[in-house]
């Protein structure tokens, strides 16, 4: 089995000594290349190459953004129904979302010893577990986007990050809190489009799920659609008030460990085939938490099945809780 080791040496957690680490435990049950990313884009570059060279795994080293790119890199080249390589996640960034998602390990040890098992499992099984992926057009996403207040959010820690501050849990927070209250100010420019429905307008921001929970605050998991998984359609939550009390409330059960996501200005539904959002004029978006730039019309497209992944079997809705 050949595999490529795509590693992001400025994502947050990874270190040269974990990267070798992790490659010495890999060279006993692949043939492999470690193939560090010097540049923005660098990792969609490689894993096309990977693609068309016909390697068997592409091993991701980062955080949720290089996961991004891979992916991208090799649908571009292969498609959803050509042969491509599996796509592993070994998280080395500050959310791991997508690797914590699949039920990877967030400590890189733990998560390179779950690999190797998994890699060894498959000699025995000779098929991956395959996931469904959103079809945005003009990229594809793996786990989470949004329009509105999520994509000021994502362009704020960008601005910081690009300054050297270091992105953590409790800065992301405290970047989210401001934007909210900015937001707070503006007229709703969103017009949600919902399959066989009537469009929802005044909507302030939604977000768009392909899994559960959204996201981590720290440890701590944050929901939005629980029972949205790699294997059902699109989960969307968008809110048509900004009221600071309301909201409070809201993420208050977001944060919960049994939660019941609802309120009276909260628009959510699941495993939706299709959603498009329209503005006024344009508004921030984010795609993976990667800053997309502005856009006044997005459709998002839920398609199954379309990426293989090294990871343990998919759990049920109830067992994520």
């Amino acid at each position: 089995m050949r595999a490529v080791l795509i590693v992001n040496p400025n994502a947050t957690s990874t270190t040269p000594a974990g990267r070798d680490l992790l490659a010495h435990a890999l060279e006993s049950r692949v043939k492999l290349t470690v193939a560090p990313t010097d540049h923005r884009g660098h990792a969609v570059e490689i894993a096309g190459d990977a693609a068309r060279e016909g390697i068997d795994v592409v091993i991701v080293h980062g955080g949720d953004g290089t996961v991004n790119e891979v992916v991208n890199g090799i649908l571009d080249q292969t498609g959803t129904t050509g042969p491509a390589p599996a796509v592993a996640v070994v998280p080395g960034g500050s959310a791991n979302v997508f690797a914590r998602a699949l039920g990877i390990s967030p400590d890189p040890i733990e998560a390179t010893n779950q690999l190797v098992d998994l890699l060894s499992d498959y000699r025995r099984r000779k098929s991956w577990r395959r996931i469904g992926l959103i079809d945005c057009r003009e990229r594809w996403c793996v786990f989470t986007a949004g329009m509105g207040v999520d994509g000021d959010v994502v362009a704020a820690v960008e601005a910081q990050r690009d300054k050297g501050r270091k992105v953590t849990a409790s800065r992301y927070i405290r970047v989210a809190v401001r934007e909210m209250l900015a937001n707070a100010r503006r007229e709703p420019s969103l017009t949600l489009h919902l399959p066989d429905r009537e469009p929802v307008t005044g909507v302030h921001f939604a977000f768009v799920s392909n899994s559960s929970p959204w996201t981590y605050a720290n440890t701590r998991p944050v929901w939005t659609n629980p029972s949205t998984t790699f294997e059902t359609g699109l989960g969307v939550f968008a809110t048509t008030s900004m009221n600071v009390w309301a909201n409070l409330g809201l993420v208050r059960r977001m944060l919960s460990k049994m939660p019941d996501i609802k309120a009276r200005h909260l628009i959510r539904d699941d495993d939706l085939p299709w959603l498009r959002l329209t503005s006024d004029t344009p508004v921030a978006c984010q795609i993976d938490g990667d800053f997309l730039g502005p856009r006044d019309a997005m459709t998002f497209t839920a398609v199954p099945d379309a990426l293989a992944v090294v990871a343990p079997p998919a759990k049920s809705p109830s067992d994520l809780h």
